[in-house]
C-alpha cells in the first residue's frame, strides 16, 4: 500500500510511536457469512497482526509506549479485567522491549469457573513473564488506576523506571492515536479496492478503538457511518464517552470540533446481561463464524459485536444488501477461558 497513513493525517508525525505489530492488516470478504445475512460482508483482520496473537491493543500500545521508551522506563503497569487482551499484549510488548510487566487484574465478571481464572490471557500473562496482582472492584477506572501508582512508588523504591497506562477517563487517550491510524490504513485499503463500505462496525468498550476510528476517518473527509456495538455500558454512558474521547482526539491532531453528535452512533441491544457474560446473539455470533468462515470470535468484543451488526441487519437498521465493513479487534485467547461458559449456555 503505496498511500501511508502519515500522509492521510500528517498530525499523527507529532506524537511519538513504537512499531509494535504488523500492518497494513488484511481485508477480506466473508462470502457465506454476508449471503447467510443478506448483506456484502468484509472484515478488517486486526487480529493478524502480530505480537502475541495479535488485536486491537498492538495499535494503542504503539502510541502509549512511545513517550515510556523516551523516558527510558524498564517496567509497565497496566489494569484490566480478568481476561484483558490489553493487558495481555502489554505483557506482550514488555517482554519485547525486555522491559518489566506488572499487571493488575480487576474482578469485573463474577466467576469461579477454573478456566476463566486460569486459562486463556491469564495463562499467557504468565507465560509472557508479567507479575500480576489482583483488584476486587470491576467498575472502579479511578480506584484501579490509584492501585496501580501506589505500585510504581513501590517500585520506584526498588530501583525500578516505572511507566504506568493509565486507562480512565482522567488521563489523555494515547492509545486511540492508533485506530485514528487504523482509519486510515483502512480508507487507503478500501479506495485503491474501489469497495468502499456503507457501514463500519466496530467494538465499543473503553471507547478508545470507537473514538479513534471515528476520529481518523472524519479527519479525512470519510463520512461512512461507523457504528459502535457496545460491550461494557450501555447507549447513554457510552455515548457520553465516545463524545468525551472522540473531544480529546480531535484535539490531539488539532483538529477541534471535528465530530458531531449525529457521528456518534451506538446500539447496546445485545450488551444484557453484561459486560463478559453470555447470551444466545453472543453465541450465535460466535458459532455463524466459526462455521461458515473459520474466523473465531471472542465472547466479550468481537462476536458481541458482530452479535450487534446480525441485529442491526435483522431489524433494518443495516439495509439488506449493504456494504458492511466489520472490524475484528482480536481477542482470541478469551475463547479458551469461556469454553464452559460457550458450551453450556443453551
Amino acid at each position: 500500500m503505496d498511500t501511508k497513513p502519515e500522509d492521510l493525517v500528517p498530525e499523527l508525525k507529532q506524537h511519538r510511536r513504537i512499531v509494535l505489530g504488523h500492518e497494513p492488516t488484511p481485508i477480506e470478504k466473508l462470502t457465506r457469512l454476508g449471503q447467510n445475512l443478506g448483506i456484502e460482508l468484509w472484515i478488517k483482520r486486526d487480529d493478524c497482526n502480530g505480537l502475541a496473537f495479535g488485536g486491537n491493543k498492538v495499535r494503542q500500545l504503539e502510541y502509549y509506549l512511545g513517550p515510556g521508551v523516551d523516558a527510558n522506563a524498564d517496567t509497565v503497569l497496566i489494569t484490566g479485567a480478568l481476561q484483558s487482551n490489553f493487558v495481555r499484549l502489554t505483557a506482550a510488548a514488555a517482554a519485547k522491549l525486555g522491559w518489566q510487566a506488572h499487571v493488575q487484574l480487576e474482578e469485573r465478571v463474577p466467576s469461579d469457573d477454573q478456566l476463566y481464572r486460569k486459562s486463556g490471557n491469564i495463562f499467557l500473562n504468565n507465560l509472557l513473564g508479567a507479575e500480576i496482582s489482583y483488584f476486587p472492584e470491576g467498575e472502579d477506572e479511578a480506584g484501579a488506576d490509584k492501585a496501580l501508582d501506589k505500585r510504581a512508588k513501590e517500585l520506584e523504591g526498588e530501583g525500578r523506571r516505572p511507566y504506568v497506562i493509565h486507562l480512565g477517563l482522567g488521563s489523555l487517550p494515547y492509545g486511540g492515536l492508533g485506530y485514528i491510524r487504523a482509519a486510515a490504513e483502512t480508507y487507503a485499503q478500501v479506495m485503491a479496492s474501489g469497495k468502499k463500505p456503507d457501514y463500519v462496525v466496530i467494538p465499543s468498550g473503553s471507547g478508545l478503538t470507537h473514538a479513534g476510528f471515528l476520529v481518523g476517518a472524519r479527519a479525512i473527509g470519510w463520512d461512512v457511518p461507523i457504528i459502535g456495538i457496545c460491550v461494557r455500558r450501555d447507549q447513554k454512558s457510552q455515548t457520553d464517552r465516545i463524545r468525551k474521547r472522540s473531544s480529546e482526539l480531535a484535539q490531539m491532531i488539532s483538529r477541534p470540533n471535528l465530530i458531531i453528535d449525529q457521528d456518534i452512533i451506538i446500539s447496546d441491544k445485545t450488551l444484557a446481561p453484561g459486560y463478559g457474560k453470555m447470551n444466545s446473539q453472543v453465541k450465535e455470533a460466535i458459532e455463524k463464524t466459526a462455521q461458515q468462515e473459520a474466523i473465531l470470535l471472542d465472547p466479550v468484543y468481537t462476536a458481541r459485536t458482530m452479535a450487534g451488526l446480525i441485529d442491526q441487519v435483522r431489524t433494518g437498521e443495516i439495509p439488506r444488501g449493504a456494504k458492511v465493513l466489520f472490524i475484528h479487534t482480536g481477542g482470541n485467547p478469551a475463547l479458551f477461558a469461556y469454553q464452559n461458559a460457550i458450551e453450556g449456555f443453551s
